[in-house]
């Protein structure tokens, strides 16, 4: 199984946009990517711009069809517009 971590700093004020995007995406994620195990947004304690998107993938072939998913593709420029800095992407192969 391959785990992705995804640190995303959202603009002030995008927040209501970046959370109804996501939650749009999560439910074409969930409806289209047998693959995909798990799709969680999060946002880190005490803040109100930071978020985490917790991914969780059957195997590399799970991960590169969701990269090249229709509805991950198109969402991506909306998504651009909240981001006010580089996400931060990790990749972790799960061990137990």
């Amino acid at each position: 199984m391959i785990g992705v971590i995804a640190e995303l700093p959202i603009k002030e004020g995008k927040q209501a946009d970046f959370e109804a995007m996501a939650k749009d995406l999560i439910a074409q994620i969930k409806a289209n990517e047998p693959g995909c195990l798990m799709y969680e947004l999060h946002r880190k304690h005490g803040s109100e711009t930071d978020y985490v998107m917790v991914e969780k993938y059957a195997d590399e072939a799970a991960l590169a069809a969701h990269g090249k998913s229709d509805h991950f593709k198109a969402a991506q420029p909306a998504f651009g517009e909240c981001l006010a800095g580089r996400p931060t992407i990790t990749r972790m192969d799960q061990i137990l």
